[in-house]
């Protein structure tokens, strides 16, 4: 009986300290530490472990076995130097995942949760919140009269938009499948490369809107009157024509209620995956629209169970849309991408047909490391004529 009162006191106790704010929750110890020589030390405080494992895109295989010392405390550092990145890992603890407890800087993709941390240096400076003016992100709802209900995206302004009058490009950045309206400000740091690029003069200050492509979803999972119900990429309507359908009311919702310029010559639209998959089929169906298109890791190809009349008349739509020579038609894809041969395939119908464009190829696959890398050298291309 004494033992059951002395456990329940201490659940209860424990209770209470987590309905309380949690200012006692220190770190133990240092993890990750990133050293002056940028290698990297994890470490996890787990006596009764028998293995813990670090995975990460930090180890070219993808995981490391950590060594436990007399205190139960296990390490890892890396061998080498890391090069400037931002990497994101987690630990296995006897095959169960769990994230490092001594770092608070995590994120999710779709429904995977992982620890980060930024070695700095070349393009990684530009993933950095460093000391320069600031642009200021918002969450905003529009109603969309084609899905029926109000909508969610993301808008980011330049820095000084607030005090003056002046009218800017737009830059519609569009996720991937399991993404949504905030993946590009979390995981792609659009914030910070925008902020440093324009702040370099290397970019011109533009707008940058960054919309929701799941149809069926109003907002990121757990942020609508849905509640906090489990991320998945297994939607309705992804990818079948719908959303492109309904793409020119956020285009005018936009230019209603920001100081655009609401021109061809000062749009550009680009995204990842799934999100350069609507770029393209966006861009070829309102040619009028935009003047600059990047296809970062794109799908091309719809399934032939799409119907949609967006993916009709595929040669003759992109025959107009060259007619009206846009000023960039940027790709970018891995050399390890699973989409790889689709685009290959792609190019092959645009070089066949004269029509111009520029490709950039990057080593790795189907990675957030590459779509950060592909954003930070599309923007400075924008807007040059506008």
């Amino acid at each position: 009986m004494k033992r059951l009162f002395l456990l329940t006191a201490a659940v209860m106790t424990a209770a209470v300290v987590l309905a309380q704010q949690a200012l006692w929750g220190v770190p133990t110890m240092i993890s990750p530490e990133v050293k002056a020589d940028n290698t990297v030390t994890f470490r996890l405080d787990a006596p009764k472990a028998s293995s813990v494992v670090v995975a990460g895109d930090f180890s070219p295989r993808g995981f490391e076995l950590m060594t436990k010392d007399a205190d139960g405390i296990w390490t890892y550092t890396t061998p080498a130097s890391l090069a400037p990145e931002l990497y994101s890992y987690t630990f296995y603890v006897d095959s169960l995942k769990v994230s490092d407890p001594n770092n608070v800087y995590k994120l999710r993709d779709v429904s995977t949760v992982s620890d980060i941390f930024i070695i700095g240096g070349q393009l990684a400076d530009l993933y950095k919140v460093n000391d320069v003016p600031h642009g200021t992100v918002s969450k905003v709802w529009y109603p969309c009269s084609r899905t029926g209900n109000d909508r969610r995206m993301t808008v980011y302004t330049p820095a000084g938009y607030e005090k003056g009058d002046r009218r800017y490009p737009v830059l519609y950045l569009l996720h991937g499948m399991g993404g949504d309206e905030n993946a590009w400000t979390e995981l792609g740091r659009a914030a910070q490369i925008l902020d440093n690029l324009i702040a370099r003069g290397e970019a011109e200050p533009m707008i940058v809107v960054m919309t929701n492509g799941n149809v069926d979803m109003q907002a990121a999972p757990g942020e609508t009157s849905a509640g906090l119900v489990a991320p998945t990429i297994q939607l309705p309507h992804t990818m079948d024509g719908t959303f492109e359908e309904a793409f020119p009311e956020v285009v005018e919702f936009v230019d209603r209620n920001y100081r655009t310029l609401p021109s061809k010559s000062a749009r550009a639209i680009a995204g990842l995956s799934m999100g350069g998959y609507h770029s393209m089929h966006i861009s070829k169906q309102y040619p009028d629209m935009f003047d600059y298109v990047g296809l970062f890791s794109a799908a091309i190809f719809p399934d032939k169970s799409k119907t949609s009349p967006v993916y009709a008349d595929l040669e003759a739509k992109l025959k107009r849309q060259f007619d009206n020579a846009p000023a960039l038609y940027w790709i970018a894809i891995g050399d390890k991408d699973f989409l790889y041969e689709a685009n290959t395939e792609f190019r092959k119908v645009l070089d066949a047909n004269g029509y111009p464009y520029t490709y950039y190829e990057s080593p790795d696959g189907h990675i957030w490391k590459n779509w950060r890398i592909y954003l930070a050298k599309f923007v400075p291309q924008l807007f040059k004529r506008h």
